[in-house]
């Protein structure tokens, strides 16, 4: 009599703390890039979040700029600067912890981003601080405040780089160079008209820089200088997003290709069991005759 093995036994399956600390352990092996980390990909509501999130962020940010500047020209304190500092740091802080809260490891989530964390801090300390003509610290305070607020606007539309996001980036590019020509507009005295201001943040920001118009006060060249990034930043993108452009092109032809391939391939192998099973029918028939 042949001997029969007993089936193995099923594995048990994990408890959920197990699950959990495996879980939190492969979140804290993420390396964040920039200092950034996404919502977890498999939490749709943490990721809806986030994108609502994005944009709100993204104004804030971009007004600290203009108090960053209001803040240098004026001699005393600046209340509206101040503000725009504390509502920039609030709306950073309450996307980080809306987005961490519904990831379910808002401290995890919070460890993730340190740049959030790092500029949120700075965002307060640039409202509490004095002005940046009275305090060199101050100054310098705000400048590293302005660096990460420019490295946290660029992360925030890399999602912008795809072939339909193409469009977004160029009207988004116009927008900055409008927005740096009134820039200069205002903070250089021997720019005298709207088209000049275009004409030297253009120069600037290509890194052409033709002569004709400079910067000649300290607070124009501090912002030569984030006008330079930032066309570093917006040319990079709108190159990247050309270049994917032409890439998912390319990659759609291959799938095309590739389906094409599938289906006549699919196509065959059905046309030859449509024979096999023609034959093994006609076979069987014949077995059953007399």
């Amino acid at each position: 009599m042949a001997s029969t093995t007993p089936p193995p036994e099923p594995p048990l399956p994990p408890s959920p703390g197990s699950v959990h600390h495996a879980d939190t352990q492969t979140f804290m092996r993420r390396l964040p890039r920039w200092g950034l980390s996404p919502a977890p990909h498999h939490n749709s509501r943490a990721t809806r979040i986030e994108r609502m999130w994005r944009w709100p962020t993204l104004v804030v940010l971009l007004l600290t700029v203009p108090a960053f500047y209001a803040d240098l020209l004026q001699a005393g304190a600046s209340p509206l600067a101040d503000a725009t500092y504390l509502v920039a740091a609030l709306v950073v802080a309450a996307g980080l912890w809306h987005v961490g809260r519904a990831s379910h490891r808002p401290l995890e989530h919070a460890l993730g981003n340190p740049t959030d964390l790092l500029l949120v801090t700075g965002l307060v300390l640039a409202a509490a601080l004095p002005s940046s003509q009275v305090s060199s610290a101050a100054l310098g305070l705000r400048l590293l405040v302005a660096f990460g607020t420019l490295l946290r606007m660029v992360w925030a539309t890399q999602h912008l780089i795809t072939r339909g996001g193409l469009t977004y980036l160029l009207t988004m590019a116009v927008g900055v160079l409008l927005l740096c020509g009134l820039g200069f507009w205002w903070l250089e005295p021997t720019v005298h008209t709207l088209g000049d201001g275009l004409w030297l943040a253009f120069t600037t920001a290509a890194t052409v820089g033709y002569g004709d118009v400079v910067p000649t006060t300290p607070a124009a060249k501090i912002f030569s200088v984030f006008v330079v990034l930032l066309g570093f930043g917006v040319l990079t993108l709108v190159t990247a997003a050309i270049a994917t452009s032409w890439v998912e092109t390319e990659e759609r032809r291959i799938e095309r290709e590739i389906m094409r391939d599938m289906r006549r391939e699919m196509a065959s192998v059905r046309h030859e069991l449509v024979a096999l099973r023609r034959e093994l029918e006609s076979a069987r028939g014949q077995s059953f005759k007399p």
